[in-house]
């Protein structure tokens, strides 16, 4: 879902990703964030793990949290402000994490990310790909009681469309169906290729077959809101979706509440509330007071967390890698970064095995590639730069900016409102200005402010984000951050021949020549480094309290809360 922003979301395919959340709780990622004590959102993006891990653990040393100290049937969880719950404009993982609970699309992805029917009950695919016939859920309903038809899904397509909504992502997400992209460029006001047949039944047409098109029906700029609720200026308090959550109580800076829907057209939620704290504080120190159900768990905290001896050590729940990238990325139209072999000396200049190691822990890895592993099309032979001094100095000689002197002022932009800008990206300008003698200043923006002039390309070049994926398809990695004509290809990167094995992609129907396409762009991409890949997630450590279970820890945002129970 897109980018996050590492003080943690925003989720941007974009689930956007700060730094000094690494220090919280390792490693985040998940479509988008904003808040260095967000560690929810940090779990959202972390792989799933078996209910055993947490059943299994015994009570006895566990966290103890009497019903004085905890609300019953709540989740307690440590979140951010979210930049939006409008789920056509939301691009990050913080807004998308809230907005997977409150909404509802045609189809949805559960725990193991298969693609599951949700407002739709069934739908038929035809025998060219191009046409998928929907069958509506018969009384299914928004949360005020009135019923779904057909024609409110065609709107809500419409909408997101709709220029006037300014949706960011409806383009790179939507434009397969026919007729989206004129209603994007003003040119039509309805899409031709969505139809409704009856009240229970809709016709999408795309412009060809493509293996990924159900699972960007997945996001939220797919999901189906009340027309006659948004005639309400103020409609975003009081969303009237169709989720397992009620939007019950919302307080910036303060606290935004879930209260369960008993009228969801699935099996209604086992608990009562979600109850998120918006003021911020410290994780660590909340958990153990009680205050919060689950954290990360962060460098300074993990070897008392990992003494059996420690009473939190019952609590622990590993959490290996999630589908998400942290990198360096430039802006090609800006100068020096529009040279290839200056960005390679850049590539080349650091030691990502060093810092890995010595700065982080090894709570990350090392990322040579663009695609995580473990998925889809992941092909551990396709390798970038690695730490070479030499290779380093060669390249910059090759370049069009070899003589240092005569460089432009090199800003690196990065999410946050003061503080260190991330302790491995000081060492990384380090590493540039020792090896390359490179001088680099830390430009620091609000979030919603760096999101802003990153849409725009108004960057030099950035960093402080990461892209975490939206659905399990590589095409979510490569076509959406690298084809020419998408907009959420932040660096200005033009390749055709790039474009070329993209397209032949996105309609090539034996899977593993689709994917040996999106390793040949992925090559490409990699020599080319409009990129610098850093880091994917390394093991992470987490704590659940004991009274909580089914809280599935997913590699990427799903619905998720209707599954959990509270037992005390």
């Amino acid at each position: 879902m897109n980018l996050k922003n590492y003080t943690k979301l925003n989720k941007l395919k974009f689930s956007f990703i700060l730094m000094t959340l690494f220090y919280t709780i390792a490693f985040t990622a998940f479509i988008i964030g904003c808040s260095a004590d967000t560690n929810e959102e940090t779990l959202n993006a972390m792989p799933l793990r078996s209910d055993s891990e947490v059943k299994n653990k015994t009570n006895n040393n566990s966290t103890s949290c009497s019903n004085s100290q905890v609300a019953e049937n709540t989740l307690n969880i440590l979140y951010s402000d979210p930049p939006t719950l409008d789920p056509h404009i939301a691009q990050d993982s913080t807004s998308a994490s809230i907005i997977l609970e409150l909404y509802s699309g045609l189809v949805s992805l559960d725990t193991d990310l298969k693609i599951t029917p949700d407002l739709a009950e069934s739908w038929k695919i035809s025998d060219d790909g191009m046409k998928y016939t929907f069958i509506i859920r018969d009384n299914i309903k928004f949360h005020n009681g009135k019923k779904i038809t057909a024609s409110d899904i065609v709107w809500s397509f419409n909408r997101a469309a709709d220029p006037k909504t300014a949706s960011i992502t409806a383009k790179d997400y939507l434009s397969d169906i026919i007729g989206v992209t004129e209603v994007i460029n003003g040119k039509a006001t309805t899409i031709s290729g969505i139809k409704e047949i009856d009240d229970r039944t809709i016709e999408i047409n795309i412009d060809s077959p493509k293996a990924y098109f159900l699972a960007k029906l997945t996001y939220p700029v797919a999901f189906i809101l009340d027309q006659e609720s948004l005639s309400d200026p103020n409609w975003i308090q009081k969303p009237n979706g169709s989720g397992p959550f009620i939007l019950d109580e919302y307080l910036v800076g303060e606290k935004l509440i879930l209260k369960r829907n008993d009228n969801w057209h699935k099996t209604a939620a086992k608990l009562d509330y979600v109850s998120m704290n918006l003021a911020g504080g410290s994780a660590m120190a909340m958990y153990e007071n009680c205050e919060i159900d689950i954290t990360g768990v962060g460098m300074s905290d993990l070897e008392r967390v990992l003494d059996p001896s420690s009473e939190l050590n019952n609590d622990v729940v590993v959490a290996p890698l999630d589908f998400s990238q942290y990198y360096i990325g430039f802006n090609l139209k800006e100068p020096p970064f529009d040279d290839i072999y200056f960005r390679q000396a850049l590539a080349y200049s650091i030691n990502k095995e060093l810092i890995a190691t010595e700065v982080l822990s090894d709570l990350v890895k090392p990322a040579y590639n663009i695609l995580p592993p473990g998925f889809p099309g992941y092909n551990e032979n396709v390798k970038g730069f690695k730490f070479d001094e030499q290779l380093a100095k060669d390249a910059l000689s090759r370049s069009n900016y070899s003589d240092i002197a005569k460089l432009p002022r090199l800003i690196l932009s990065v999410p946050g409102t003061g503080g260190s800008a991330g302790l491995d990206i000081e060492v990384i300008l380090e590493m540039w200005k020792q090896t390359l003698g490179i001088d680099v200043e830390i430009q620091q923006l609000e979030w919603a402010t760096f999101l802003q002039m990153l849409n725009k390309k108004e960057l030099q070049f950035f960093s402080g984000l990461g892209w975490v994926a939206d659905y399990p398809d590589p095409e979510n990695f490569l076509d959406i951050n690298f084809h020419s004509k998408k907009s959420t290809n932040h660096n200005n990167y033009i390749n055709p021949k790039v474009d070329n094995l993209l397209e032949l992609a996105r309609v090539e129907q034996n899977v593993s020549t689709r994917l040996d396409l999106y390793n040949q762009a992925e090559k490409i991409i990699v020599n080319e480094s409009p990129w610098i890949p850093l880091w994917f997630p390394g093991d992470q450590y987490v704590l659940i309290n004991q009274r909580v279970k089914n809280y599935k820890l997913t590699p990427m945002s799903v619905p998720k809360y209707a599954l959990v129970e509270i037992v005390d």
